[in-house]
């Protein structure tokens, strides 16, 4: 890993990371999915390169689903102790690996560029006048 290195880990502490360089992109999702995952009104995910994860202590579980609305799988990755989702990849998305906002050491190191599936999000959720706002998924790039 580089000088640009942020570490993480779930609740209980078995489980740790470190990410390297800058993430491909942050989005906040509110699709169904992630409201589930989290327990909270969107999830965060930060999208890096697979070589730029690497997660350095702990075991964890994969809870992997097809999704209803595109029919690709999403595998789900959490600590093995205490549950807390720490990362998960896309089929939609390969070689790219999400690790879960909220599980940085420092959550406040990165910025939200995009909301997707906005047409699920809470009646009250506001955005940030800076950020790109999706009904759905992000177009493909």
């Amino acid at each position: 890993m580089n000088d640009k290195s942020l570490s993480g880990g779930c609740l209980c502490g078995a489980v740790r990371y470190t990410t390297s360089d800058q993430p491909v992109r942050v989005i906040a999702c509110h699709c169904t999915t992630c409201k589930l995952r989290t327990g909270a009104a969107y999830g965060i995910g930060l999208y890096f390169n697979e070589s730029d994860v690497e997660f350095t202590s702990g075991a964890m579980k994969t809870y992997q689903f097809l999704s209803d609305e595109s029919g690709r799988w999403l595998r789900n990755q959490f600590c093995d102790q205490c549950g807390t989702t720490v990362s998960w990849t896309l089929e939609l998305r390969p070689g790219l690996r999400a690790i879960a906002g909220g599980t940085y050491d420092n959550p406040d190191w990165f910025e939200i560029k995009a909301h997707i599936w906005s047409r699920s999000a809470r009646h009250d959720v506001r955005y940030a006048d800076h950020v790109e706002i999706f009904e759905k998924a992000l177009p493909a790039k």
